[in-house]
């Protein structure tokens, strides 16, 4: 679509300059064309049988003025001259005199009776047109023509001014060249700049690992899905050149820009980073392994493009921005329901346990908070920004590398031995389970110290019997005391200090859609009872009917639990 886009602004570029060679060329010939055809085809020089010659003339430029002129009228079916300057009278003759100059025309004469007739009249030193004609004292005599014209047997006829032509057809002509060469100039520096571009695009190309990833792609058809390897210039278009207004948030990966794709799609584009050149095949690695995540809560990586400096990455728009806007900043306009958060953790915890043991290799996502889980347009969770993801082998237990993350999500454990596993992705999680509990930062504004970390200031007050203190107003007002002291036990457990007595991602998943599961069981029962119990009326109600009729609602749902597997591949 923008290679189409170049061509059609390439096909402009010459017609816009063949168009200013044409009119150029118009220009000269305007302006040679008197001089040309005055030599090509010199006044005429009769009409019928009547004799022309200067001081009148035939067409424009021929005679010395508009009293001169002669008109050669055909009309009659026999040539017949005429004088329009004098009442249009019929030019019969001009007879040449040794000092001046003398016409005989057609002059009507009326006579008394009423009646009329032409009669020839010789017309000499008359003022035929307003001017004194060929009086000797004015200098125009067909003995002495005036400058710019030459003698001829027939009279005067102009000059053709050859150095005059000379000087505008060399002007013209280097006026052409000049317009010729910056025309040139242009198109040449255009075709270098062209050309260092590519080089410098293929040069980014081959440092990212372009070739690399291309091997793995091609290699890899069979499982991964179709990708896009996108242009330098396709994201510059898509993202306005990436203007400042299409920031949709920035951090310690990168910043993410909102753009339009050429296919009309809408995604983020995140620029990464300066890309450390020794773990380019770890970062190959990551694309490779996240172009096969298909899981409808996580956001889809939809390319890349490897011709800038850093890489960047392309993935599907979200719509409705991050988990921690509706937590830390609810509306009233939309608050953000005990319903609609216990859905949530039980989506993002789907989506872990996707990645830690159902995808086809194992992935640590490292960077679990709730800015990076973000809803779609029906307010589904979408885990994002594997900017800091990693895969590993099957016989890995954990990663060794660089402390990173973000703080009040970072597992104490990897935070003082540097080995990433599992379990550190499974506290990040628990902290995004308190924060729904408690609608309160990771990193609280307090003054006591050991009161700053939420984790240890929600630990502390169960600890102390004090949940129900902490706990955000919506929650104690919308949830059974029985939910929230089961989830919060659950998040209690993944913020374990010891990360072997966490659970995995896969039981903490299992938990949540069991609580979930309940919660819409009892939902569906006090629906039940609202209906059968009207205007408190429970004459003839039959209890066991109900009882048994409940009991098989439960049975149904657990059997749907077991028939629907919690994580699959198809999602």
């Amino acid at each position: 679509m923008h290679a189409l886009s170049e061509l059609k602004k390439t096909e402009f570029k010459r017609r816009m300059a063949v168009h200013l060679c044409l009119v150029l060329l118009q220009i000269i010939v305007l302006h040679l064309r008197p001089i040309i055809a005055s030599e090509r085809f010199p006044c005429p020089t009769e009409c019928g049988n009547v004799s022309i010659s200067y001081p009148f003339g035939i067409g424009e430029g021929c005679y010395f003025n508009k009293g001169y002129e002669v008109i050669c009228d055909h009309s009659s079916g026999t040539p017949k001259a005429f004088l329009p300057g004098v009442n249009r009278l019929e030019l019969l003759d001009i007879l040449p005199y040794p000092n001046s100059a003398a016409v005989r025309v057609n002059i009507p004469t009326i006579s008394l009776n009423g009646s009329s007739k032409r009669t020839s009249n010789i017309a000499k030193g008359v003022n035929l047109s307003g001017d004194l004609i060929c009086n000797i004292s004015s200098g125009y005599n067909c003995s002495n023509c005036p400058d710019g014209y030459n003698r001829f047997s027939y009279g005067c006829d102009k000059v053709f001014n050859k150095s005059r032509v000379k000087f505008i057809i060399i002007g013209c002509g280097g006026g052409l060249a000049l317009f010729f060469l910056l025309i040139g100039i242009w198109w040449l520096y255009k075709f270098v700049k062209r050309r260092r571009e590519i080089k410098l695009k293929r040069k980014f190309f081959k440092k990212n690992g372009g070739l690399l990833l291309q091997q793995e792609l091609s290699s890899n058809e069979d499982h991964i899905e179709k990708m896009t390897l996108f242009t330098s210039k396709d994201l510059e278009t898509a993202t306005d050149n990436y203007n400042a207004n299409r920031i949709l948030g920035q951090g310690g990966q990168g910043v993410v820009y909102k753009g339009m794709l050429a296919d009309g799609g809408i995604a983020a584009i995140k620029k990464s980073k300066i890309l450390d050149e020794s773990n380019l095949e770890q970062f190959i690695n990551e694309v490779v392994i996240l172009s096969q995540i298909n899981h409808r809560n996580v956001v889809k990586l939809l390319g890349c493009c490897l011709e800038t400096e850093v890489p960047l990455l392309v993935y599907e728009f979200i719509l409705n921005g991050s988990l921690d806007q509706y937590i830390h900043y609810e509306s009233e306009e939309f608050p953000i329901t005990w319903e609609m958060r216990l859905r949530i953790a039980v989506e993002v915890s789907g989506a872990l346990s996707y990645l830690h043991s159902a995808a086809s290799i194992p992935i640590y996502h490292r960077d679990i908070k709730s800015a990076n889980i973000l809803l779609d347009d029906k307010y589904r969770a979408k885990v994002s920004d594997f900017g800091a993801s990693r895969s590993i082998t099957v016989d890995q237990t954990h990663l060794t590398t660089q402390v990173q993350g973000s703080f009040g999500y970072l597992d104490p454990e990897y935070f003082r031995s540097s080995h990433f596993t599992d379990k550190s992705d499974v506290y990040s999680f628990g902290v995004v389970l308190v924060e729904l509990l408690t609608g309160q930062k990771p990193i609280r504004s307090t003054v006591a110290e050991e009161d700053k970390s939420l984790a240890r200031y929600f630990i502390k007050a169960m600890k102390e019997n004090r949940l129900f203190e902490v706990l955000d107003d919506r929650v104690l007002k919308e949830a059974e005391k029985e939910e929230i002291i089961t989830v919060a036990t659950l998040a209690k457990r993944c913020l374990n200090l010891n990360g072997k007595k966490r659970p995995t991602m896969k039981e903490v998943a299992f938990e949540l859609r069991g609580i979930r599961e309940s919660v819409g069981a009892s939902i569906l029962q006090q629906n039940c009872e609202e209906t059968d119990f009207v205007d408190g009326d429970i004459t003839g109600h039959d209890f066991e009917r109900d009882s048994s009729s409940s009991g098989s609602a439960l049975n149904s749902v657990s059997v749907s639990v077991d028939a629907d597997p919690l994580i699959s591949n198809e999602w």
